[in-house]
């Protein structure tokens, strides 16, 4: 996708996107990733974009200056773990194991062991809240995924099929609880209806605190990094 740039300290990356469809001009910044998307109609020269993206230039730096921080998963920074604070350490062994406060992580290749580890952790505590719901409404799933989504927190496909964020075992317990109540509920009610909203209620009960928080802090679980967790800065 082609991408323009607004120079300074740091440099801001730009994606260009065409649109037949577009009438203006328009400017979008993901609330999760911080990537800058510029939408051109298609009459509009990429000149006249670069003009518009200068007249903007201080406001998407002071929106990105808002937005939460990446974070490289390393030894000796504390993760969120099921709402708990964890410090990460390298260890020996052949599995990541918690001990107390800490998540002990095996040297070799610790990104991928430790993603895998919260991912399998993930499907656990997903697959025994999906199950518990569903048998509580009556109806039954065809599958259970997990992804790593930017848009949604889950779905429940017309053929049964619940798919979640993995990142969710990050959030505390209750938001993950709330998040498979609200998508079993969708075997019933596939929509936002008032009908939807109060079996969500019946399943899980009074829901405003947890949807509150994926609302609040939902968006900072996408900010841990699992490329590199080394001891070395």
């Amino acid at each position: 996708m082609p991408e323009l740039s607004l120079p300074g300290d740091p440099d801001v990356r730009v994606i260009l996107r065409r649109s037949a469809r577009a009438r203006r001009l328009s400017l979008r910044i993901s609330s999760l990733d911080g990537r800058v998307t510029l939408t051109l109609p298609k009459r509009v020269s990429e000149r006249e974009g670069r003009a518009f993206l200068l007249e903007k230039e201080d406001w998407i730096r002071s929106h990105l200056a808002r937005q939460p921080k990446p974070v490289a998963v390393r030894a000796g920074i504390r993760l969120p773990v099921e709402g708990r604070e964890l410090d990460i350490r390298i260890g020996a062994g052949r599995r990541v194991e918690q001990h107390g406060e800490a998540l002990i992580v095996p040297g070799s290749a610790p990104a991928r062991r430790l993603e895998r580890y919260l991912k399998e952790l993930a499907r656990d505590r997903l697959a025994a809240a999906s199950d518990r719901y569903a048998a509580r409404l009556g109806r039954s799933y065809c599958s259970l995924s997990l992804r790593d989504t930017r848009s949604r927190w889950g779905s429940c496909s017309a053929a049964g099929g619940l798919m979640y964020s993995w990142r969710l075992i990050l959030a505390p317990p209750d938001v993950l609880t709330y998040v498979a109540a609200h998508e079993v509920a969708h075997l019933q009610e596939m929509n936002h209806s008032p009908a939807f909203w109060s079996v969500v209620e019946d399943l899980y009960g009074d829901y405003a605190a947890p949807r509150r928080w994926l609302q609040s802090d939902g968006n900072a679980l996408h900010r841990y990094r699992f490329e590199d967790i080394s001891e070395k800065d």
